[in-house]
């Protein structure tokens, strides 16, 4: 199934490879890079319909240099499906949310056995920037046993909220599946005692600009997982602190 089609190693001393293979779950290749050797691995989900490079481009995979240098950190930038799923205003919003789950699968079928099978350490870190805050927050939430960590930097959390510059991404839409991948719609009503037990032993980082436009469901999100006992940390940054120059700081302050 995994087919490296290209590795090398970079100028500043970690590994870099390049994966591609075909996804039965999304039926499109995917895509991958993958930075260093060892260490705690990384899902880095990318930001709104980014691609697998833009974080290297953007220079925040250099803000890991020393960890993924030492062996601490191994990084797996992923591709994005959002302009499939959230973004594809061709189908129903029913569709979307179908098609984001076949996007979980792919994250748990395929990417994370190809993890497993590259790196044994099982201290598994969700992490993201923007939308990827997002994904990686929902997914830890949803899956807390298969992850020790969660950094989200600029993230959502509630995909049908409508501000002045962002859409309910399902018009008006909801139904269970919608409400299941909606962290603060669905976090309130967890009281599984044993779910709540996972879910207060993640690791958990959130991080929002004062002026970002996310900042009040951010707000919610720390309320919700406070009333849930579920330890965490929660920091607002100046501005709006919603581009690469301050994720890359974040990034260098929150792994």
């Amino acid at each position: 199934m995994y087919k490296a089609l290209s590795t090398s190693i970079t100028l500043g001393g970690y590994k870099r490879a390049y994966y591609k293979w075909f996804s039965h779950h999304l039926q499109r290749d995917m895509e991958l890079l993958v930075f260093g050797e060892s260490g705690r691995p990384v899902i880095f989900f990318p930001t709104r319909t980014a691609r697998f490079f833009d974080y290297e481009d953007w220079m925040v995979v250099d803000a890991f240099k020393d960890k993924l240098i030492a062996g601490e950190l191994q990084l797996f930038c992923i591709d994005s499906a959002d302009q499939q799923s959230f973004y594809n205003k061709a189908i129903t919003p029913m569709q979307r949310i179908l098609k984001h789950n076949h996007f979980e699968q792919y994250i748990l079928q395929e990417l994370m056995p190809f993890i497993r099978q590259k790196n044994s350490n099982p201290n598994l870190i969700s992490a993201g920037c923007s939308l990827g805050g997002y994904h990686a927050v929902n997914i830890a939430l949803r899956y807390p046993i298969l992850f020790k960590k969660v950094v989200a930097m600029s993230g959502r959390y509630d995909l049908t909220l409508r501000l002045a510059y962002f859409d309910d991404l399902f018009e008006g839409y909801m139904d269970d599946q919608i409400y299941s991948h909606t962290p603060t719609k669905f976090l309130p009503n967890i009281f599984n005692p044993h779910s709540l037990d996972l879910l207060r032993k993640l690791d958990i980082t959130i991080v929002i600009g004062e002026d970002d436009a996310f900042l009040n469901n951010n707000h919610l999100l720390h309320q919700q997982l406070t009333d849930k006992q579920i330890a965490h940390k929660f920091y607002v940054w100046k501005g709006e602190a919603h581009k690469a120059q301050y994720w890359i700081q974040m990034a260098k302050l929150y792994f």
